[in-house]
């Protein structure tokens, strides 16, 4: 402490060391005093604050490689019929995937399952969407406030926060802006590089905060209206039509070490391995895989061990997909081709298998009902979070790639398992009825529209566009 000192500015400082952030004690607190300390008071008269650790910190040994590592969003096929037509499409060549300029995992997030948070308050700007609410008590106004959910408020308060902040630098009133100057907001944000889906989202923030104009809201403005119709005009959402990655390859991995002999496996690849099974057999989100779980009224095994049903379980169901056309089970049956050749790579790629091996391995360990857990660290058997289960399948991937001596494939992510296996079994003949179904997709379009990719090979024809040898020779 003797080269303690208090700077001009209020902060404490080291001399010949590196200084120390801001320190202050608590008024009226008792200082300690030594003999080498300095005469005067450590800073008096300001709070103590000191910045909290996060209480849920990241599990390092399970983390994937050391490699750059993504997140992408989940999937799975689901009927029994559909899954076992779908199986011989996971077996066929597929198209080389494109080059993206993105890493393929992105770094960072917690392996543990976020714990539920209290919805925060959602202020009211003066004036408001309606008049009328000004006139309800408080109680009253916090229950209207709560009728949109809590992920849908958040995104509401930052967007208005960042309205707000740039009404500030030009000057305006946010609340009571004219519309013109909401336009000129949103310009702002489409030669950012904003897309047309996020403008809807701004648009929604401010007519929740805005005064109505009108009579009615700014979303509900004629203008307003004609300027998301054109920004959509100007930038279309482009859908990728060829697959992110080569799921012939990825398959012969998973029939190769680390992740065979099953029970020879690490847990961190049998975990993986189900993962990305399950994920490319059912064709769910990975909120929905995220909500599976062991209990017994979510998990339950055909009574000849031929099949398994899994039920998410709705208190890990996320809001929005809790409706009653995502809340569906996966039905999954064991692999049963004919006998020759392919049979035991079949048995191999068989979800059933690995998932029941996977339940055994982390009966010893396990400390929550959710199917996916932590395999490791101090948070061993806890459930895991819906980001490290995403990077357990994309993790899959990059492992392929790797041992065959490729390049990864950059900006892979969790989501593309819907695409490639729902196009797979679209090409294998599995009606779209039932790949809408599987995949929770309420339209046939939805399916063509985003989620269809070319995988089909070559076509059988092409070789007579190509010049024989002879002909070449003449």
């Amino acid at each position: 402490m003797e080269s303690l000192w208090q700077s001009r500015g209020g902060s404490l400082c080291l001399r010949d060391v590196d200084p120390l952030p801001p320190l202050v004690l608590l008024e009226g607190e008792d200082q300690p005093s030594r003999s080498r300390c300095s005469g005067s008071h450590v800073a008096r008269g300001s709070p103590l604050c000191l910045p909290t650790v996060p209480s849920d910190p990241t599990n390092t040994s399970q983390s994937v490689s050391a490699g750059p590592q993504t997140s992408p969003g989940g999937p799975l096929l689901a009927s029994k019929d559909m899954v076992l037509t779908a199986a011989q499409a996971l077996l066929r060549d597929a198209m080389a995937p494109p080059q993206q300029d993105r890493p393929l995992i992105s770094a960072g997030g917690s392996d543990l399952a976020p714990r539920p948070l209290p919805p925060s308050a959602v202020g009211l700007a003066a004036g408001g969407p309606d008049p009328m609410l000004t006139d309800c008590i408080e109680p009253v106004r916090r229950t209207i406030l709560n009728a949109r959910a809590p992920s849908t408020r958040l995104q509401y308060e930052n967007r208005w926060k960042l309205f707000s902040e740039w009404c500030t630098v030009q000057k305006e009133d946010p609340v009571h802006c004219s519309v013109p100057t909401i336009l000129k907001f949103l310009q702002s944000l489409l030669e950012g590089g904003r897309s047309p889906s996020t403008l809807r989202v701004y648009v929604a923030a401010i007519s929740s905060q805005h005064d109505r104009v009108d009579n009615n809201t700014v979303g509900s403005n004629r203008l307003v209206s004609l300027f998301l119709k054109g920004a959509l005009r100007l930038r279309p959402p482009s859908t990728p039509r060829a697959p992110a990655w080569d799921l012939p390859l990825v398959l012969d991995a998973l029939c190769l070490p680390p992740f065979e002999p099953l029970v020879q496996a690490e847990l961190r690849w049998l975990s993986a391995k189900t993962s990305f099974l399950l994920a490319i057999t059912s064709a769910k989100r990975v909120g929905e895989l995220h909500a599976l779980s062991v209990n017994n009224s979510c998990l339950r095994w055909n009574s000849d061990g031929s099949g398994v049903t899994l039920w998410p379980n709705t208190a890990f169901l996320p809001k929005v997909l809790s409706r009653s056309h995502h809340n569906q089970p996966i039905r999954l049956a064991q692999f049963q081709p004919p006998k020759g050749e392919g049979e035991e790579r079949a048995r191999l790629l068989c979800p059933v298998r690995a998932l029941r091996a996977y339940i055994e391995a982390t009966a010893c360990i396990r400390q929550s009902e959710q199917l996916f857990i932590c395999y490791g660290g101090p948070k061993k058997g806890c459930a895991l979070s819906k980001q490290r289960l995403s990077h357990w399948i994309v993790e899959v991937i990059a492992h392929a790639y790797r041992v065959n001596d490729r390049s990864p494939p950059s900006a892979v992510r969790c989501h593309s398992t819907r695409s490639v296996s729902t196009s797979w079994a679209t090409l294998r003949g599995v009606p779209l009825e039932d790949i809408c179904a599987a995949a929770s997709w309420t339209s046939l379009s939805t399916f063509s529209r985003y989620y269809r990719v070319n995988v089909a090979t070559p076509h059988p024809l092409g070789v007579v566009l190509q010049p024989s040898s002879s002909a070449s020779s003449l």
